[in-house]
């Protein structure tokens, strides 16, 4: 037995996730001592910098009056963020409700509505309850998760939109507090997130076993709708956000900078309020959801697997629970990890901004490792058995230690080889900078070389992790691994936000008119948050990767498919099928930017060529019509791409079945992980490609000429194509492969009994 009681596990797990959430609170006070009233900005004298006296006076700006302006400007993008997200969650909603009804009558049907209970589908000598009954909890399990999912979402952005004027006003004081408003301003929301989702989870657990008792393999397989649930609403949040996003930033970037040859974040460009708006509901929303929906899924598949291995069979609460236990653990480590760069050691200079970042990954990694074994071995039996396929196979637990460490350590490097690509500081970017020189046309071919090349050791990565911790764990050993990626989501979730509330604040800075010096502080931790950007995306992308393998796994088993044999002609038929989803996906979700795009450029040159003074400054563009464009495309086009992949796996398992569909899986997570990895990094290049010449560093930098030069504008093109690739489809890619394997394990027993209407009767 385990040395961790089920009593202490019980305490442990929601004490956990309370200390995740206090922590969280106490941040957002803290970010909030930074007052947006010019009486309160003026006073001074307290610690920490918060009333510290400004390092230099505005250069002939009345301090006054650049309080207000922020905190004018930061209304307004509160304002669009918040409406746009009603208007996207009314339309949800109504997705929400019916799909929870065919969840409900499809998986209602599988015992013909029969409310007498059932022999087990793995121990047929024990009875299970009821189908309906577990029809019921999916049901309610998929709300419960898509409510979950929306709600971090909308408060991450709430956060966002709170903390980016703060951070502009702590700008004028000095890098080193910009930096800590905006870095805490993100632990709030990964802390939320990471906390929230794991005391929903644990609570759902509970409640549910009130009813099942002993059943614990139905009792799991009603959990997966939790996954199933933040997932899906994960995958509107981001198609649609990343729609918004992008048409305005291309719609901005395309007149403003290559026509009019206006700065970025001017207040004369019309886009302007949209593309900031855009920042908030795409990169921070859709962010939230996504890498929330990977952890609900991670969970759920490693409590399926370990519901029918021996923590399952013995009623081993403790040992069944060793995935909460991870995440509580990675709660604590990441809120440690966190106080290193908000409290042990100050930034002062520009230089130290993406350091600071890099060294949170690095500690909360081999802080985390630590944790693992002490868990594990705590909360494990020295031997137990796990699923596999139809048999139990032997599992120590080191072995599993060593499972959940591979795919902690494998995050780490994907992160870093995704930096390597990404960041301005080395080769690729410079190359593709230097390959300006000579126009768009070389800009883009170099680009896209990056991005290809930028899928090797990621992959060798994922699947050298996959290869061990099946060998040791099977299935299980890679839901873990997935989990270990994940388990310091809090730290990584306040890296990832980070850079959109410094993009926001270097936005307002220009809109309000400060001095170029303060537009340079925020454009340093702006560039350190693209970096870092690219580097979230990097772990969501493989930590999907694992994430679908193992819920694949769990499909397989419950669907009873013994082998998947490629070269049976139903498998292939799906396999090909599924390896072109993504493209068809990623031309749906590009097409939508293009054409919302299209839309919003007219609409800003139609502005410059009609309103009287706007380009003289004298006059105020309309934002409210670029935010309206932007909103109705994206509420629009998110819905044909949603459809895509929810309606695959229905289609594919009722009518071709189980085998077929497990091709299809099979296909598109090969395909898929590829085409984001490529489309993420190919992005990031292109805009930090543009950010290296703007900001000339460097004696090369300085060669390739200040903004508005021929080869500044051959790398704003190409930013604007990397636009879609890295904020829309690359993204958006990830959420592809997890939803459809997630998906198809929940409705997996309606497959394997009403499945494959084609093949029966032809």
């Amino acid at each position: 037995m385990a040395i961790l009681s089920a009593l202490a596990t019980e305490v442990l797990i929601p004490v956990a996730g309370v200390i995740g959430i206090i922590f969280a609170v106490v941040q957002w006070v803290l970010v909030s001592r930074v007052k947006l009233s010019p009486a309160a900005a003026a006073s001074g004298g307290s610690k920490n910098g918060y009333g510290d006296y400004l390092i230099e006076e505005e250069e002939g700006l009345n301090d006054h009056n650049v309080v207000v302006k922020c905190a004018e400007i930061q209304n307004a993008i509160s304002e669009g963020a918040t409406s746009f997200l009603f208007t996207e969650y009314q339309y949800v909603g109504i997705f929400m409700s019916i799909f929870a009804v065919v969840i409900f009558l499809f998986l209602g049907s599988v015992e013909g509505f029969s409310t007498k209970s059932q022999p087990c589908t793995y121990s047929k000598d024990k009875y299970c309850k009821p189908a309906l009954f577990t029809a019921l909890f999916s049901t309610a399990s998929f709300l419960l998760g898509a409510i979950t999912s929306l709600v971090s979402g909308f408060l991450g952005m709430k956060i966002a939109t709170y903390a980016n004027a703060r951070t502009t006003l702590e700008a004028r004081k000095g890098v080193g507090k910009a930096f800590i408003t905006a870095f805490r301003s993100g632990a709030v929301m990964g802390f939320l997130l990471a906390s929230s989702g794991l005391v929903v989870l644990y609570i759902t657990i509970n409640v549910f076993k009130m009813y099942y008792g002993d059943d614990w393999e139905g009792l799991f397989e009603s959990i997966t709708g939790y996954g199933l649930g933040g997932s899906s609403m994960a995958l509107f949040g981001r198609v649609g956000g990343g729609i918004y996003t992008k048409a305005a930033d291309v719609g901005a970037d395309l007149v403003g900078k290559v026509e009019r040859n206006i700065p970025e974040d001017d207040p004369r460009n019309p886009a302007v309020i949209a593309d900031n708006v855009g920042d908030n509901v795409g990169d921070i929303a859709g962010m939230g959801s996504d890498l929330f929906g990977s952890y609900a899924e991670s969970s759920c598949a490693a409590l399926v697997v370990a519901s029918i291995s021996s923590f399952g069979i013995n009623h081993d609460f403790t040992g069944m629970c060793y995935p909460l236990l991870v995440s509580s653990v990675g709660i604590i480590v990441c809120l440690i990890t966190t106080l290193f760069a908000t409290d042990f050691f100050e930034v002062k200079a520009v230089k130290e901004i993406e350091p600071a970042l890099k060294k949170q990954l690095i500690i909360s990694t081999a802080l985390m490792t630590v944790g693992i074994a002490i868990i594990s071995w705590l909360s494990l039996p020295a031997k137990f058995t796990i699923y596999n396929f139809g048999t139990q196979k032997d599992v120590t637990n080191w072995g599993l230690f060593f499972c959940v460490a591979i795919g902690l350590w494998a995050g780490l490097i994907i992160g870093f080889v995704t930096e390597y690509y990404t960041s301005n500081a080395y080769s690729p970017v410079q190359d593709v900078a230097d390959s300006c020189r000579t126009g768009a046309a070389t800009n883009v071919i170099f680009g896209l070389a990056l991005g290809y090349k930028s899928v090797i050791i990621p992959i060798f990565a994922i699947a050298v992790s996959i290869f061990v911790s099946f060998s040791i764990a099977a299935m299980y050993g890679i839901a873990v691994a997935a989990l270990g990626m994940l388990s310091t989501i809090a730290t990584g979730l306040a890296i990832d936000a980070y850079g959109p509330i410094s993009d926001n604040a270097g936005g307002i800075a220009e809109m309000a008119g400060m001095s170029h010096r303060i537009r340079e502080r925020t454009d340093a931790l702006d560039a350190a948050g693209n970096t870092t950007a690219a580097i979230g995306k990097g772990f969501a992308i493989g930590s999907a990767a694992l994430v679908s393998l193992a819920l694949f796994g769990a499909f397989v088993s419950r669907a009873g498919v013994k082998v998947v044999d490629v070269l049976s002609p139903k498998v292939f038929i799906g396999l090909i099928v599924g390896a072109m989803l993504p493209y068809w996906f990623s031309a749906m979700t590009m097409k939508s930017v293009g054409s919302a795009a299209l839309k919003m450029v007219e609409e800003v040159r139609r502005q410059f060529n009609t309103i009287p003074g706007l380009m003289e400054g004298t006059a105020k563009p309309d934002y409210a019509t670029c935010v309206k464009i932007s909103t109705d495309a994206s509420i629009k086009e998110m819905i044909p791409p949603g459809a895509l992949v929810m309606l695959t796996p229905l289609i594919v398992g009722t009518l071709f079945g189980v085998e077929t569909l497990s091709g299809v899986l099979a296909g598109a997570l090969v395909s898929g992980v590829q085409i984001a990895i490529s489309a993420s990094n190919t992005g990031g290049a292109w805009d930090n490609a543009k950010k290296y010449i703007e900001a000339g560093a460097s004696e090369h930098a300085r060669s390739l000429g200040p903004k508005g030069s021929d080869c500044h504008k051959a790398a704003v093109i190409g930013d604007t194509i990397g636009d879609p690739l890295k904020d829309t489809s690359g993204p958006s890619l990830n959420i592809l492969i997890k939803l459809m394997a997630v998906e198809s394990l929940v409705f997996a027993p309606f497959f394997a009994t009403h499945g494959g209407l084609l093949f029966k009767y032809f």
